[in-house]
């Protein structure tokens, strides 16, 4: 077992997580390509205080995301993998080799094309569907494994997140930015005086987030900056962690409330004979390709070097079989390769619908390829 409970609930909790997921966006699917179509998709766009039902989902259920996977990452930070600066280095590195050769990959084939905008989308990597295909796989696969995969997505999340707050800000207000980021600098005093009643955190966090939407910036980078400022102890299961105790609250709102909401507000895929056309197109290769090809390439290139050159290690239990894997399952991009598409192509719904597709294409196909390697992988040898 884990030596940190939380990291197992979490587990668990993605698991399920991603089996409504997927039933979710069969929903959607099927919905969005009957006669109920039309009115589905209007619905998603009806005007409520000033901002649509898919805007508000998109901006203010998703920061909440964006702060579980900030307090994640806390975690991780002080007591999870990358805790240790060795140990920190293989997910680190791993994760840096997916994010960069999925973007040279779509760069590739969308440089200085209207498409270009869309080199985010293959970067990210889906934690509760990576998990989810790994939970398949049941006690056959060792912890560190699972424990490994939950750096690098979360690793990979941070790096989509740094992307998002650099190349998708439209009109960029200083006066708001100035504003938010004072904000943030009194939460980080808070969190230096010791202040560990969240509710002060809460409403600066709703405030910075007010800030943020009218910055230009992406409101939802305002989850990932609270959740920094939140002071967490040394021990992740300690009751007084404020952190800690976030973190446990939110786990089964954002698994199983927000996540599927956003699958059902963002999977309206309209799929007919021109959809299947645009799959061949520049941007949707770049895609595909980036998310199957370039993610287990360049999570277990980068990992092989590193270890070759002696800057980190294996860990004992596992092989480069199963580092193949996880940069299999690491293909699988869904919540925040779909978050992206919708920044990328705001004005070109065409193109939302096809990169989309891609998306969901390359998501399935990463999945099954991960599960059957490790599958293979992890067999028993027959006596």
């Amino acid at each position: 077992m884990h030596k940190y409970p939380m990291f197992n609930q979490f587990f668990n909790s993605e698991k399920s997580s991603a089996a409504l997921l997927i039933f979710c966006t069969i929903i959607s699917l099927g919905i969005t390509n009957s006669t109920f179509g039309p009115s589905y998709l209007a619905f998603w766009q009806t005007n409520f205080a000033g901002l649509s039902l898919e805007h508000w989902i998109n901006d203010a259920l998703m920061a909440i995301f964006f702060l579980l996977i900030g307090l994640e990452l806390e975690r991780e930070l002080y007591v999870g993998e990358l805790s240790d600066f060795k140990k920190a280095l293989l997910p680190i590195i791993a994760a840096l080799g997916g994010l960069t050769l999925p973007a040279i990959i779509h760069f590739c084939f969308n440089n200085g094309t209207p498409t270009q905008a869309g080199i985010g989308i293959p970067m990210a990597t889906d934690i509760a569907f990576a998990l989810g295909a790994l939970a398949l796989l049941g006690n056959r696969i060792p912890t560190s494994l699972k424990v490994l995969l939950t750096a690098i997505a979360v690793m990979d999340d941070l790096g989509a997140i740094i992307v998002i707050a650099v190349f998708y800000t439209s009109k960029l207000s200083v006066y708001y930015l100035i504003m938010a980021i004072v904000v943030f600098a009194v939460l980080i005093l808070l969190n230096r005086l010791r202040v560990m009643r969240l509710l002060p955190y809460i409403l600066g966090g709703v405030l910075m987030w007010i800030l943020m939407l009218k910055s230009g910036i992406h409101a939802t980078i305002a989850g990932v900056l609270l959740a920094f400022t939140i002071p967490f102890t040394n021990e992740s299961e300690d009751e007084k962690s404020p952190s800690y105790n976030l973190e446990h609250f939110l786990h089964k709102p954002v698994a199983f409330i927000i996540l599927p909401i956003f699958a059902l507000a963002n999977t309206g895929i309209i799929i007919g004979a021109d959809s299947f056309q645009g799959i061949f197109s520049a941007n949707s290769m770049g895609i595909l390709l980036g998310l199957v090809l370039g993610k287990p390439i360049g999570i277990t290139l980068l990992s092989f070097l590193a270890v070759l050159v002696g800057v980190c290690r294996l860990p004992g239990d596992l092989t480069w079989r199963h580092i193949i894997g996880i940069g299999m399952l690491g293909g699988i991009g869904f919540t925040m390769s779909i978050f992206i598409t919708n920044l990328a192509f705001a004005d070109a719904p065409d193109i939302i619908n096809t990169s989309k597709m891609s998306i969901l294409l390359a998501s399935l196909c990463a999945g099954f390829l991960g599960f059957v390697w490790l599958k293979l992988a992890s067999a028993k040898p027959s006596t």
